[in-house]
């Protein structure tokens, strides 16, 4: 059975990167999120086995979705994503409860083996 994943970016671009990489491994896509607002609605709605989570976004940002996901479910399967320089916040959400991560502009091999391993 094919892992089901839920994709977070404020960019439709990003998504749709990642939605590309994970179709033709084998992974399946069960919905999207803009905003960390409506990861933490589609989190609860949808019940995928992992998340990647932008971590710069409106509304509200991947750190703070990230934590009000995993107070809802302690057993939450979550990937950053964040663009370089960002390695005080991808700390942060390490810290947070995020599996692992993965820098932007996305490298399919990379993508592939953190969402793996998160989920072996």
């Amino acid at each position: 059975m094919s892992k089901r994943i839920l994709i977070v970016d404020d960019a439709a671009f990003m998504r749709m990167m990642i939605k590309d990489i994970l179709s033709k491994n084998g992974f399946e896509v069960v919905g999207e999120a803009a905003d960390g607002a409506q990861a933490v609605e589609k989190y609860a709605e949808l019940k995928p086995d992992l998340v990647t989570m932008d971590i710069t976004m409106p509304e509200m940002d991947g750190i703070a979705a990230l934590k009000k996901i995993k107070e809802k479910d302690p057993s939450a399967t979550i990937i950053m994503c964040s663009a370089m320089g960002q390695q005080a916040m991808v700390i942060d959400a390490i810290q947070a409860g995020a599996k692992d991560f993965i820098v932007k502009p996305f490298q399919a091999d990379r993508v592939i083996e953190a969402i793996s391993k998160a989920i072996g």
